[in-house]
């Protein structure tokens, strides 16, 4: 009996890489491949451990310069397109001329160009047009000023914020909790909500949140995902997330042919 010819299957498609300097911390790995499409793959690689509570000083010593560098030395033999800093403090700490420097001293290392958390998000708000936005984060009242000094530097306005005061294991906040708390720190009128930090697990509650808020929802992975990506020319995968999927822009949508809804057209607000 011939055995079957499975020559028709050819190998595996060619894979683009993307390079990721995660804090040792990380425990979301699987979270950030949702966005990857197939013919992406990460490589991730994290930074030495220190024992240290998640706190500014923890944010300074993940983001040193020598610390990325050595991060993204381990990943050039893999020869990635493009490599991410992922994480929100480590890349705000130093405000924006900080994540610059951040971002210069990677490229310098691994000679492809460098995204982080935080410059991410402020690439997302511009592109998104916002300049009024509700922050969420599981940080300590310090960290959580010193993202609303680095969102204020770059003339976006902070309407509210709701933060938990974690200093480890975050990664285990339940969806609910950050629901929750979105909810609290959206309360004002606002263009957007930005969830903060890449060891929070966001994306199953991004399109719950937007249609329930009616505003784009952002994430630090989300946005991380998102400008990496859109460094190879390629379109992170989410679908019903604002900043990503196209159809979600434009809010609820009808299907054709049906009538709008009495009273509807009064529930939405226009542009203040």
């Amino acid at each position: 009996m011939n055995s079957m010819d499975i020559s028709f299957l050819g190998g595996p498609r060619p894979q683009r890489g993307v390079g990721v300097v995660a804090p040792f911390d990380f425990a979301l790995d699987r979270e950030l491949w949702r966005w990857v499409p197939d013919e992406v793959s990460l490589h991730l690689t994290r930074t030495p451990f220190v024992p240290v509570e998640v706190s500014l000083d923890l944010a300074r010593l993940v983001s040193e310069h020598e610390t990325l560098g050595d991060g993204v030395r381990t990943l050039t033999a893999i020869s990635p397109e493009v490599v991410a800093y992922a994480c929100t403090s480590g890349s705000f700490v130093g405000g924006i001329a900080g994540e610059r420097a951040m971002c210069e001293a990677m490229t310098r290392e691994g000679s492809v160009p460098a995204v982080t958390t935080s410059g991410a998000l402020l690439e997302a708000l511009t592109e998104l047009g916002v300049r009024r936005v509700a922050l969420v984060t599981p940080y300590t009242v310090s960290v959580t000023r010193a993202l609303e000094e680095y969102v204020a530097e770059a003339g976006v306005a902070v309407t509210g914020c709701a933060f938990m005061g974690l200093t480890r294991h975050i990664w285990k906040v339940p969806y609910r909790d950050v629901a929750d708390m979105a909810r609290t720190a959206a309360r004002g009128a606002t263009d957007a909500l930005f969830i903060s930090c890449t060891n929070l697990p966001t994306y199953d509650v991004i399109p719950q949140l937007e249609a329930e808020l009616r505003i784009p929802v952002l994430s630090a992975n989300q946005v991380t995902m998102w400008a990496a990506l859109r460094r190879l020319g390629t379109r992170a995968v989410g679908a019903y997330q604002a900043l990503i999927d196209p159809a979600a822009r434009g809010g609820p949508v009808l299907p054709e042919g049906l009538p709008n809804v009495p009273g509807e057209e009064q529930q939405q607000e226009g542009p203040t």
